[in-house]
């Protein structure tokens, strides 16, 4: 509650600031006026009551009606005598603006374990809800919100998660140039990720930025069990003539302990990331798990569901079977080959100078150690959100008038530019303001 003093009429009734406060003090109390059929009470009384008055003042007309003076003949000097009264803000040190009007900032807060796209969705159905009981002339409007940030990042990611797997798939094709052989170790990524989704929401954790990155990084390891299999059962059919299921049986003797030895080691690389401690501990214990889990259920997949697949889907080849040599594959296959030879002809040439080559690698890993020295580290990277922040430092001692002023300018520059969408401007203090813009 405002109370604006007229100093002017305070004189006039010969009265002053301290007689306005003890008034209002004295007249705007919680009081309780006693029970009803309390002790000492009439026989047979059976029950009793509280009685409670309403002493408070809540509005600004019984605010104006406090009496500052009683004179002897009846008349009385009130509230609303000498002072202007109003409901206002608790306090003015602090105002906000939107595209160039004035407007009250809400900020919401997001708790350690919500859902940032949920939370969002969950706010905007209950502003949409409320609006009906706004004033005819009040809107409301997000200028900031995060979540659509996290929302497109996602997005993004998932694109590229659906990419990986379709340049995984269309490599494999490349190299073993048949749809069988292909399809088995394709089939193995999404369920190797299903795994892993149900892992992470056993441990608790959600699907964000973080585990879906981990997710595109794992596509490429979770496949190559599958396809070791897939290429030893290959050359067995090719060189020995067996039957599916006698050449997974062979194949399967041949490599499994080999699969078995490279998950622990793959495995025993992210573990210790989950037992890291403080903020790099909570980033990286999310990453450790979806890397861990994805690896090993490509390990399980590779031992029992890929050797199946082998022994069903795949069809007998003749010995000495070779891949095509007329068509597409034909050229690949010749020009792999002469790529191949010819990176061995290169090797077999430095072998010689061994040591003078040897000079060259050491000083390009000098190189690298110094240009990762100078260069700038940062605990997260930094990520274009589509907003710049503005501050607008006046000298101490700037009224309230003067940083609106100037804000104003400010706003008026920002809001002609092609790229500006919107633009919140608040300061706490008079000399002090900031100002974000969202592109």
């Amino acid at each position: 509650m405002r109370v604006w003093i007229d100093p002017a009429k305070l004189v006039g009734f010969n009265l002053s600031a301290a007689d306005v406060t003890a008034a209002i003090r004295a007249q705007n109390v919680q009081v309780s006026a006693g029970e009803i059929g309390s002790l000492p009470n009439v026989a047979g009384q059976g029950i009793s009551a509280t009685v409670i008055v309403d002493g408070q003042l809540t509005n600004a007309t019984q605010f104006g009606n406090v009496v500052l003076r009683a004179n002897a003949d009846g008349s009385s000097v009130r509230l609303k005598d000498v002072a202007r009264l109003e409901l206002g803000a608790q306090t003015y040190a602090t105002s906000a603006r939107l595209n160039g009007r004035p407007a009250t900032g809400i900020g919401v807060q997001l708790s350690p374990s919500g859902n940032a796209l949920a939370t969002a969705k969950a706010v905007r159905a209950k502003m949409k809800d409320m609006e009906k009981f706004f004033p005819k002339a009040m809107k409301w409007a997000i200028p900031y919100d995060s979540s659509r940030f996290i929302e497109t990042s996602l997005r993004q990611v998932a694109e590229t998660l659906v990419e990986a797997i379709a340049l995984v798939f269309l490599v494999m094709f490349l190299f073993l140039q048949d749809w069988r052989y292909t399809l088995i170790p394709t089939l193995v990524v999404p369920v190797a990720l299903l795994g892993t989704f149900a892992a992470l929401l056993a441990m608790g954790f959600s699907i964000n930025v973080l585990t879906m990155f981990a997710m595109v990084l794992v596509i490429g390891i979770v496949v190559d069990d599958a396809i070791v299999v897939v290429e030893n059962v290959e050359r067995i059919m090719s060189e020995e003539g067996l039957s599916p299921l006698l050449a997974t049986r062979k194949a399967m003797g041949q490599i499994q302990g080999a699969i078995v030895g490279v998950t622990v080691v793959l495995v025993s690389v992210f573990v210790p990331l989950a037992f890291f401690s403080g903020s790099i501990g909570n980033i990286y214990r999310q990453f450790s798990a979806v890397m861990g889990t994805s690896i090993a259920f490509s390990a399980f997949l590779a031992l029992s569901l890929t050797p199946s697949l082998c022994a069903t889907l795949l069809k007998p080849v003749e010995a000495g079977h070779h891949h095509a040599k007329t068509g597409f594959f034909g050229w690949f296959n010749r020009g792999f080959a002469r790529t191949a030879k010819g990176y061995e002809g290169g090797v077999a040439k430095l072998l010689p100078r061994a040591a003078r080559y040897l000079v060259i690698y050491l000083a390009i890993v000098a190189v690298a150690a110094l240009m990762y020295q100078r260069l700038p580290t940062s605990f997260l990277p930094s990520e274009d959100q589509g907003n710049m922040l503005v501050n607008v430092q006046l000298p101490p001692g700037a009224t309230r008038d003067r940083t609106l002023s100037v804000m104003q300018q400010v706003e008026g520059f920002v809001l002609k530019q092609p790229e500006s969408r919107t633009w919140s401007a608040c300061w706490a203090s008079a000399s002090r303001a900031r100002g974000k813009m969202r592109r």
